[in-house]
């Protein structure tokens, strides 16, 4: 059985009959036997090249037809026209033979000028059906235009070349004359296979096949008018065979394979640049046939009529050939200026309209305001659904806000998920209550609750005025707005006032200093801790990181680590922080060796494929085992981890690392996630156990509930922000192994957590 893939089309060829196979084998001896005859000189030549083209053409026909029936409709189009091309052509070789049996030495009757004709109009068809040719009718008019153009310009050529040593009382016979079309027409079909063939692309076979065919009836019928016009052609010549030959090409080309897209092509798929000469194609021969006319005159200074009306006819195709050219332009140019303008997306202005506009605006020196939006969630819509969804939800949101402008402003899609609506003149509407339409526009209508995907996105707006010295300042603060906005809660809008710039601006400068901090030694570490709530001895303690800014002073942690989250600068600081916190306990195992040191992770540096070598660098570089140092990692961090970051987790319990879940309780705390993550310990949030107390059931209740999970799990429970002695009572009773707070120890530094290492604890 196939799969399911491949079509029928494609596997056409491998199918082909017995009697297919012998049909090829036995047109081929047809086509090897009148060669020999004729080159040989055998009696009766005339009658078996008629007959042995008769032949192969009807093959022809028969193979053109079987194929057809097997294709897909844009193949099965393309061999019909060839069958009744090949059956035409069959027909012609009849009709030729009867009128030679008659009597006539060479019959050139108008019937056997249509019937010749019609088969030149249905292989033309048929080369314009083929999948390489263009699909727009305006396409397919300029490819038949080229090959009629450089059929055209053959005339001429052909005129100097055949006829310039004949007397022209020879050529008073109109068939000398007009045998000038039988390779004009050749030379025609050809150059439009060319075009048609792809640009950039390698040619499907078949065409390769057919493209021989019709080189070898060109240049059959160019010897054949030679030999015509100098009257030394004779019926059975050795050029006979060339006919019979190209039609056993078009037979053959129905055993090629079609093309793997055969069912239809991506017509959004952008096609290929065409290389020079084939855009020049059309217009290369047409200076020789310049040239051809000058030489053609006869004595008088006359040009022949037939030249005469070919060059009329020539230069009328070159002024349509050329109107299509420029219309084609156009056509372009009003593409490329909406690819350069418009978003291909959502149909809205884009970032560059959407600039231009505004600095228009501003240089009228009129009222002017900016909304800044940004699609809430937008990335967790992607990642969930695919961009195929996030996609259709862009466009959605793009056609509730251009229905809520409406002609108050015009809404752009700057790049991603943000767009923005610019305000300007004597506004009917401030651009507040156009924040709320917004809004208002993107509520989830009825039924999109219940579908997990529907829009809402986060506002910000700026009014120019003094402050702001070009359109950029008046983004940067309808940016700084927007932030403003998804801070407060998203799906809000927030305008953007002196304390929200001098905020960004001071958020900046600290990302700034942030960047040197590392480098210029400005971190230290703390260490707080975590004793054994039975005998009070230290068991491990927990490193802190601080900040002395030069200016600001001693920052802690919520001040800027965010920040660091937020630009990447957290990847570098934990690696410092795992670095010296190694040495540090290090230090202090000389003394106790049984104290550990944990350290915080951020959830970036779980999705690093060097977690693990950065892990084993900073104790072999601090001569400190993997068994003393424990990862704290957040809930939340670790839900959203996928399979190759527990895989590395896992590796680094392999190595004896112990991983503890920071402030357990306060992400999503699910049961499933604890099978799956190796866990070492659980840290109770010091949200709950500042909860603790006579008056507070329900806090004791989750730290008792919490501890016993731990147990069930084989896991360790250190409780977060003791501070009290009540505190410190409520969680030994509830069962709690170890704890962490003030009341066992404030963050030091390293001399004096080594101090509270007494001999005791390395006792216990």
């Amino acid at each position: 059985m196939l799969p399911q893939h491949v079509s029928r089309a494609a596997v056409a060829p491998a199918r082909l009959t017995l009697s297919g196979r012998v049909g090829l084998v036995a047109a081929a001896f047809v086509v090897l036997g009148e060669a020999v005859w004729l080159v040989v000189g055998l009696p009766g030549a005339a009658l078996v090249s008629h007959l042995g083209g008769v032949a192969v053409a009807t093959w022809a026909t028969v193979a053109c037809v079987r194929v057809a029936r097997r294709q897909p409709a844009p193949l099965r189009r393309f061999w019909s026209l060839l069958a009744v091309t090949m059956a035409l052509s069959a027909l012609g070789c009849i009709l030729w033979t009867v009128e030679q049996l008659n009597g006539h030495r060479l019959p050139h009757t108008p019937l056997l000028g249509v019937v010749f004709t019609a088969g030149i109009v249905t292989g033309t068809a048929a080369l314009l059906c083929s999948l390489a040719a263009p699909r727009s009718l305006v396409g397919q008019v300029r490819t038949l235009l080229d090959g009629v153009i450089v059929g055209l310009a053959l005339i001429p050529i052909g005129w100097v070349v055949v006829f310039r040593d004949i007397a022209a009382v020879a050529l008073a016979d109109p068939l000398r004359t007009f045998g000038l079309l039988y390779p004009m027409f050749d030379l025609m079909q050809l150059t439009i296979l060319v075009v048609v063939a792809g640009p950039s692309r390698p040619m499907w076979r078949p065409l390769r096949v057919i493209g021989a065919s019709l080189a070898i009836r060109a240049a059959a019928d160019t010897t054949y008018v030679s030999l015509f016009a100098h009257d030394s052609y004779v019926p059975g010549h050795p050029i006979d065979v060339c006919w019979a030959l190209s039609f056993l090409l078009i037979g053959a080309a129905t055993r090629c394979p079609p093309p793997p897209a055969c069912d239809g092509e991506d017509e959004t798929a952008e096609s290929p640049q065409p290389p020079w000469w084939r855009v020049a194609l059309p217009y290369l021969p047409v200076g020789g046939a310049i040239v051809a006319v000058m030489l053609s005159r006869r004595p008088t200074g006359q040009t022949p009529h037939l030249i005469f009306l070919a060059m009329m006819t020539l230069l009328g195709m070159l002024a349509l050939r050329q109107g299509l050219a420029a219309n084609e332009i156009l056509r372009l140019v009003a593409r490329l200026r909406r690819l350069a303008y418009f978003d291909q997306l959502t149909g809205l202005p884009n970032r560059l309209t959407f600039n231009r506009r505004l600095r228009r605006a501003l240089y009228d020196d009129v009222r002017v305001a900016v909304l800044l939006l940004d699609v809430d969630g937008f990335k967790q819509v992607n990642d969930r659904f695919g961009h195929a969804t996030g996609d259709r939800l862009l466009t959605t949101i793009a056609e509730r806000m251009r229905d809520a402008v409406g002609a108050d402003g015009m809404i752009a899609r700057l790049g991603g998920d943000e767009f923005a609506v610019l305000v300007e003149g004597d506004r009917p509407v401030p651009p507040e209550p156009l924040a709320e339409r917004l809004l208002a526009a993107l509520q989830p209508l009825p039924g999109e609750e219940d579908l997990g995907v529907h829009p809402s996105a986060s506002i910000g707006i700026a009014e120019y005025g003094p402050q702001h010295t070009s359109h950029t300042d008046l983004l940067r603060d309808a940016d700084i707005a927007m932030y403003a906005a998804k801070a407060a809660g998203k799906s809000a809008y927030r305008t953007c006032t002196p304390a929200l710039r001098e905020s960004a601006v001071s958020r900046a400068e600290l990302i700034a200093d942030l960047r040197r901090a590392v480098d210029e030694g400005q971190l230290q570490l703390e260490f707080q801790p975590i004793v054994d709530l039975a005998t009070g001895a230290v068991r491990s303690a927990e490193a802190l990181v601080r900040w002395r800014h030069p200016r600001l002073g001693m920052l802690d942690p919520a001040k800027f680590l965010p920040l660091a989250e937020a630009t990447g600068l957290i990847l570098p600081i934990d690696r410092w922080v795992l670095q010296e916190a190694c040495r540090a306990a290090a230090a202090w195992r000389q003394n106790a060796p049984g104290v550990i040191v944990a350290v915080n992770i951020a959830a970036a540096h779980l999705r690093r494929p060097d977690l693990i070598a950065t892990v084993i660098a900073a104790t072999a570089d601090a001569g400190l085992s993997p068994r003393a140092l424990t990862l704290e990692l957040t809930e939340s961090a670790l839900i959203e981890g996928s399979d190759v970051v527990l895989d590395r987790l896992r590796q680094l319990r392999e190595l004896g690392v112990r991983i503890a879940i920071d402030d357990f309780g306060t992400g999503y705390s699910s049961l499933s996630y604890l099978h799956r993550i190796p866990a070492t310990e659980l840290k109770i949030d010091r949200s709950f156990v500042a909860r603790l107390g006579a008056e507070a059931p329900r806090a004791y209740a989750t730290v008792e509930m919490v501890t016993r999970l731990a147990g069930a799990f084989d896991l360790a429970v250190v409780a977060e922000g003791v501070e009290t002695e009540a505190q410190h009572a409520a969680v030994t009773a509830i069962g709690c192994v170890h704890g962490q707070g003030w009341r066992y120890g404030r963050p030091a530094a390293l001399p004096e957590l080594l101090a509270a290492l007494t001999p005791v604890d390395v006792a216990r």
